[in-house]
């Protein structure tokens, strides 16, 4: 099942997609997904109807969780040591924005880079799971772009403001629901060129692992998203780029990159 939130020059609205002839439709639901069971209101939108703007699936209800140096080929870009356990930090959910909507470049930063992730997100309240329990707790999985100002990840002592500006967080296009998320490929594009291509089959720290070790430091909230990591060939981004972000089973999240 697939979970879309969207706008048609109103409030936001949830939606299920479905698929007949060839054409998609949101078919609309009476509430928010995370908070009430998945009941359909009998109103169907087309998808490429005049005015329908998809909106991130999810605004987290308190965090983004994201987990660094995942991937063993992105650590030796970066020159790291390979990290024992999971290398946590959060972005805050005022970075969050949608497909479509602009990357906007801070006037302090002069080195943006784009970062595909699997991001999780939580279904229900979680604290201290285990690895057999942590999919029970996961509504779906959606495409994260792990946007980072990388000068000031060099410079600064913690990574908040680097990875946590205004619009440094995009996700989308949807929530699925129905995915196994051990070995899905993820990759990215900035312009049409492919910068990234890998499978999350080579993940240092796999999903089940990451919900279960995050949820023994702090609690998940249904709403929350975990980025689960980025593989090598991260870059540079600037004004004019569009980023392509696309996780197999899920679809692709478009957002082009501005400076104000």
């Amino acid at each position: 099942m697939r979970i879309a939130r969207f706008t048609q020059g109103a409030a936001p609205l949830f939606a299920v997609i479905q698929s007949e002839g060839g054409r998609d439709f949101l078919a609309v639901l009476n509430g928010d997904p995370l908070v009430t069971p998945v009941r359909p209101t009998g109103e169907r939108v087309p998808l490429d109807a005049d005015g329908v703007r998809l909106l991130s699936p999810v605004i987290p209800r308190s965090k983004v969780v994201a987990v660094g140096l995942n991937y063993v080929d992105h650590i030796r870009e970066m020159g790291h040591q390979m990290p024992q356990t999971p290398v946590l930090f959060l972005k805050p959910n005022t970075s969050v924005v949608g497909p479509d909507d602009p990357i906007v470049l801070p006037d302090w930063t002069q080195e943006v880079s784009y970062e595909v992730e699997l991001a999780v997100v939580m279904g229900k309240l979680c604290k201290d799971a285990t690895e057999e329990s942590a999919r029970s707790y996961v509504l779906g999985y959606t495409v994260g772009n792990d946007v980072t100002a990388r000068d000031a990840q060099k410079t600064d002592r913690q990574w908040g403001r680097a990875k946590g500006f205004d619009s440094a967080c995009p996700l989308g296009p949807w929530i699925e629901t129905d995915l196994d998320p051990d070995d899905v490929r993820v990759t990215s594009r900035v312009n049409g060129v492919t910068k990234q291509d890998s499978t999350t089959a080579n993940l240092l720290f796999n999903v089940d692992f990451l919900v279960a070790h995050i949820s023994q430091a702090m609690t998940l909230l249904p709403g929350d998203v975990i980025l689960t990591g980025t593989p090598s060939g991260v870059g540079q981004v600037d004004h004019g780029d569009v980023v392509e972000v696309e996780v197999e089973g899920i679809g692709t999240l478009r957002n082009p990159v501005i400076r104000r």
